[in-house]
């Protein structure tokens, strides 16, 4: 399990000022600062740039971890991107339109460039890779191993039901089998796998629906696009107190088993085997790092 807590990122358009002050303020674990999709024209991608190094330098977004989501390799904007924004304060980027692991190691390389050019230790930077095509999907194995720098990958469901050329139902439906193979494929590779936006902002009913299905699939985190969705993105993915608690007992009664020499030790009539223990310990990890 990660270092790293990321139950929600929310996207922030880079170049509005207003929007950058309310993110400032926001509960978010962590903000994707926006350069890519949502600023328009190109002519305020500059303004973007800029706007993120004046909050940077002025501390706007302390306690919040910050990835910036640069533009893609073929935009002519990537290496501006990552020159101006390689300085301290920035945790990593998020790397949109990954369609397989070729595309993170070129921007992983590139970052090595970069980290070597302004005497920034190697890997400082992280990448958090979008998946948001069909191609990634069936590559997302080899876009998690592509680079240790990947510490997360993202969902992007809108570029790719239009990739697709499939149908965004209203019961999700159509988005169940990529979801359900990036969290497998995120899980296998040990790096976090972060649920799509939840595009009806304002429906937290169908919100709170959709955030079951993402805890059921094993996701860990949520793109958000609005600060109202952040309470509820936190409690699903954030342990409860009874869990807590219960991971707590079970790590004693395990080990009070183990020094009696029992070996197993039983809770409600239950084995607690390894698996129990293992999910004990990331309960406790979890809620700990919620803490800090």
């Amino acid at each position: 399990m990660s270092d790293f807590l990321l139950r929600s990122l929310m996207f922030v358009p880079s170049h509005n000022e207003k929007l950058m002050l309310s993110a400032s303020k926001s509960n978010a674990d962590a903000l994707l600062l926006d350069i890519e999709d949502s600023v328009q024209p190109a002519s305020n991608k500059q303004v973007a740039r800029e706007s993120i190094l004046k909050h940077i330098e002025q501390g706007s977004f302390k306690n919040k971890y910050i990835f910036p989501r640069v533009n893609d390799r073929e935009s002519g904007q990537l290496l501006k991107d990552v020159m101006q924004l390689s300085i301290k304060g920035i945790d990593g980027f998020m790397y949109p339109k990954a369609k397989r692991g070729e595309d993170v190691y070129f921007f992983s390389k590139l970052l090595e460039t970069i980290e070597y050019e302004k005497g920034f230790p190697i890997e400082t930077f992280k990448i958090i890779p979008l998946i948001e095509t069909t191609s990634a999907v069936m590559n997302v194995q080899e876009i998690c191993t592509a680079s240790p720098r990947v510490i997360a990958i993202a969902y992007g469901s809108e570029d790719f039901i239009t990739d697709l050329e499939g149908i965004h139902d209203t019961e999700h439906i159509s988005l169940f089998t990529p979801r359900a193979m990036i969290a497998m494929g995120a899980r296998t590779t040990g790096v976090i796998p972060i649920d799509t936006v939840h595009i009806r902002v304002h429906d937290l009913e169908d919100l709170e629906k959709n955030l079951k299905n993402s805890k059921n699939l094993g996701f860990e985190g949520m793109l958000v696009l609005n600060p109202k969705e952040i309470p509820l993105v936190h409690k699903y993915y954030s342990p409860t107190e009874q869990q807590v608690e219960d991971a707590k007992e079970m790590l004693i009664m395990a080990k009070q088993a183990e020094d009696k020499g029992e070996g197993v030790a039983i809770k409600n009539g239950k084995f607690i085997g390894p698996p129990m223990i293992k999910a004990a310990l990331k309960v406790l990890k979890k809620h700990n790092l919620i803490k800090e």
